[in-house]
């Protein structure tokens, strides 16, 4: 199946738009798996073992592993997701951007050495930046978009030819880059009014959103601006918020408790 193909069957299967991110921070860690060796792969494989059920998608976040150098566990982890619970897809939260030959082992390293079925991608060094994730048809290319850190408007709402920045990165993508159906964007939940103008922009295109939770994104708000007319389209990530929900040996059910309900409150308003 295809990433796209992967999170419809998940959204339906799962009755869930929840995107559980995996930033695993050692230090914040339960103390039975400080310093433990592969401590970074244990966290976050509890994490996705008591979730899995209750998501539509797994987004590690790779600069979480490379800094402690678990890029093996990195590995390990997404093999895992995909043994254990075939049919959640994976993200690789990259936002890679760079010109075509590098990019090429960019993509070599999400697809091919990681497994991941999509990745996020910085857009602004253009298409070429982005066809080698491309070229990989049964995997995803999630774009940033609108994001959810305050100093995104620095850039994304300059005026381009009489839109704002983000606006064009969104018709651009949706009308042109997007020729095989594998495209997606990232739009905080931070900006509910812009991401009801991307949907508007993009029609039914995969959203992923991140900044509810511990960034203090409404729940509601972006529900309501986000969802397609079939009450899908979403990827709302939390992460510190579930993965820290617990500090004990029972860090996973307190994890998975939480995530349960912001998937609840997440399809209340859907």
């Amino acid at each position: 199946m295809t990433f796209i193909e992967s999170l419809n069957a998940a959204w339906s299967r799962n009755n869930s738009l929840l995107c559980v991110g995996l930033d695993p921070d050692p230090e914040k860690f339960p103390s039975h798996l400080q310093g433990h060796p592969d401590g970074i792969f244990e966290f976050c494989k509890e994490i996705a073992d008591t979730t899995a059920d209750l998501v539509c998608c797994f987004k590690p976040q790779i600069a979480y592993f490379a800094a402690r150098r678990a890029e093996d566990q990195l590995e390990a982890l997404i093999a895992h997701i995909h043994e254990k619970h075939p049919g959640i897809p994976v993200i690789l939260d990259a936002k890679r951007g760079d010109i075509g030959s590098t990019a090429e082992q960019y993509a070599v390293e999400a697809f091919e050495r990681y497994g991941a079925d999509a990745i996020t991608a910085n857009p602004y060094m253009g298409r070429d930046s982005v066809e080698p994730y491309l070229a990989y048809k049964d995997k995803g290319v999630i774009l940033l978009c609108r994001t959810s850190n305050p100093g995104g408007s620095d850039l994304q709402f300059l005026d381009v030819g009489g839109m704002k920045l983000y606006e064009r990165v969104a018709r651009l993508v949706a009308s042109e880059w997007n020729t095989t159906g594998q495209c997606a964007l990232v739009v905080g939940a931070t900006f509910p009014a812009e991401i009801a103008r991307v949907r508007e922009l993009t029609g039914d295109m995969p959203l992923l959103v991140p900044g509810i939770g511990a960034q203090g994104g409404d729940i509601a708000a972006t529900v309501d601006a986000g969802r397609t007319k079939n009450g899908a389209g979403l990827m709302i990530n939390s992460s510190r918020a579930i993965l820290y929900a617990g500090k004990g040996k029972d860090f996973a059910e307190a994890a998975r408790q939480a995530a349960l309900a912001t998937r609840d409150a997440i399809n209340q308003y859907r």
